[in-house]
This record gives structure tokens, sequence and C-alpha cells, in this order.
């Protein structure tokens, strides 16, 4: 995808969406970073009814440690792995009460040295509370930027890198949350709607159905 190309993909995108947002529903920083970390193999309807009930009460890493290990693990245990998200949280928790004084770091290494903590879980927490133009690639990103041409790559390292160098500058604050929502309403896995693409006169996939 050329230059020229990109900088349509993404004016095309914000004219649709100007403020693009993280479906995932939270109120706190601590319940970003919990949700996200919830998301994993997860999708963002299902981590909302889990958290749905919790998050009135469950608004700090205080909050997720008096709640204890057990009764977390039966409030998400709809999610995939929920055993092991449940571990990690507590931990996470803990250390974020050790190190933080129960707030979320604003750094990539202090967030990545959190149990259960990522590089895409970073990127998410990085972006949204601390306005840094990061991309978080998950499987929406990583399938839309192959697709269309815009970023390709074999792992998501690869097209995070690749993304990082094609969108325009203007467009990098909000390139993920695009992508992502393309991704998960648009450009779908297995039943991709290119009939109702903004973008598929652009996208290398999708012209192939023009």
């Amino acid at each position: 995808m050329t230059p020229d190309q990109c900088q349509q993909l993404f004016e095309r995108l914000a004219h649709a969406n100007p403020h693009p947002a993280t479906e995932l529903v939270w109120h706190t920083p601590f319940q970003l970073l919990l949700a996200v970390l919830l998301s994993a193999q997860s999708t963002d309807v299902g981590v909302n009814r889990a958290t749905a009930p919790l998050f009135p009460t469950l608004q700090t890493p205080q909050d997720l440690l008096a709640l204890g290990l057990a009764a977390f693990e039966q409030a998400i245990r709809t999610l995939g792995l929920y055993r092991a998200k449940a571990r990690h949280a507590l931990e996470m928790a803990k250390l974020l009460v050790e190190r933080h004084e129960g707030r979320v770091p604003g750094t990539r290494g202090e967030l990545e040295a959190l149990p259960g903590v990522g590089r895409k879980t970073a990127n998410v927490v990085l972006n949204i509370l601390y306005g840094h133009p990061t991309i978080a690639v998950d499987t929406h990103v990583f399938r839309v930027a192959n697709r269309t041409g815009l970023a390709c790559g074999t792992t998501p390292l690869a097209v995070e890198q690749a993304l990082l160098r094609a969108v325009p500058a203007p467009f990098l604050q909000h390139a993920h949350h695009w992508l992502i929502l393309q991704g998960r309403h648009v450009c779908q896995a297995r039943a991709p709607r290119c009939a109702v693409c903004l973008i598929q006169d652009l996208c290398d996939t999708g012209k192939i159905h023009v």
C-alpha cells in the first residue's frame, strides 16, 4: 500500500468514527488494566459480561486482593483460561500495591514487569491511559494489516513495527482502535464484509471483489 493510500485509508476511518474507543467497559485505570488482561483469548463482550457485577466494588488492586483468588476465579469462570488469568491478576494486584502504591504505571518496562501483562496489554494501557501513540496488535489488527496490505508481517511485533512506519503521524493515536473495530465488525476472519467496507478499493484483498 502506498503512502497516499495509507493516508486515504485512515482519513476514511477517521471520518466515519472520529473518536474511536475500546469496547471494554471500565471506569478506573486498574479496571482497564484488568479488563485487558482478561480479554486474552476472550471477546470484549464476554469480558464485559463477567466484569459488570464485579466492577462497582472492584476498582483498585486493593479491592481485588480483598476479594481473593477463589472468589475472583468464580466470578470470571466463563472466560477462557480463567484460572491462569485469575492467578496473574492477583499477582499483578499485589505488585501494584507493593511497587506502585496501587497505581497503574506509565512506562512499558514497568507494565511488562507485571504478571500477565505482555506487549499488547502494555500498548493498550499506554495508549488509552497515557496517550502514547502505540499500536496494540491483536488478532483483528494482525488480520486487517495483512489482508489490506497496509502492514504485512508474520508476527505481531513485525506487524506493529510495520504499522508504526506506515500509519501517518496524525492518525497514530487512534490507529489501533480503528483497525480493531474494522477487523471485529467488517473485516471478519471467516466472512469479511467487503461489500460494506469503506476501504475496499484500497485493500489488496478487497480489490478482488470490486
